[in-house]
């Protein structure tokens, strides 16, 4: 009996350990517990497509669930040729929410914060995750820009593109560098850090 009743004590406080690291996850990404296990469980039972490879961002999720918008998107780097600011200037590569601009798993994107505030997050096929934290003079309506390093890159890799986004989490007017840093590091989704590694060098 005694055995028994540790056993029992030992398997509640897992279980409140458990609530407690998915309660943390959720105040700092915003991604509920439960959108995040069912995702993580359709992502584990679909890995590769039928040619072998491993599915790609735009395959592995099912991205019907969540609000779509149709909006043209362009390409900014933090040089002059976008922003006015060169290197030196104390608000280089500063956004309008306060954080440093990245390219990353999740990067940072410049929208109208009447259509998207600060914040939200959006998926954006051939780019991946973004997250606004910026805005500009001729971002408005259906208007997006994403970050590039280098003027070569926005080129190179997109250009002026008309497509459909989709809205993963509506944000609330703010973002600060330990949230976007939680989203870049969040564990379920490095296995797609080498596909955004080859895909900025393509």
């Amino acid at each position: 009996m005694e055995n028994f009743q540790k056993w029992m004590k030992r398997t509640a406080m897992f279980v409140l350990f458990v609530l407690a690291l998915f309660a943390t996850f959720q105040s700092i990404s915003g991604v509920s517990a439960k959108t995040l296990f069912t995702e993580l469980t359709h992502t584990s039972s679909k890995s590769e497509g039928a040619s072998g490879k491993p599915l790609s961002l735009e395959e592995k999720f099912d991205w019907s669930k969540y609000p779509k918008y149709t909006v043209t998107a362009t390409g900014y780097t933090a040089g002059f040729e976008s922003t006015g600011k060169s290197m030196g200037d104390p608000e280089y590569g500063i956004t309008y929410s306060g954080v440093k601009v990245k390219r990353d798993l999740y990067s940072t994107i410049a929208a109208d914060l009447s259509v998207f505030p600060i914040g939200t997050i959006l998926f954006i096929p051939g780019y991946g995750f973004g997250v606004v934290a910026d805005k500009g003079g001729a971002i408005k309506g259906d208007r997006l820009d994403l970050y590039y390093k280098t003027v070569q890159d926005v080129y190179r890799q997109w250009g002026k593109k008309k497509l459909d986004v989709y809205v993963i989490q509506k944000g609330n007017g703010t973002l600060t560098e330990e949230q976007l840093r939680a989203l870049n590091e969040e564990k379920s989704m490095q296995v797609f850090r080498q596909q955004y590694i080859n895909s900025e060098k393509r």
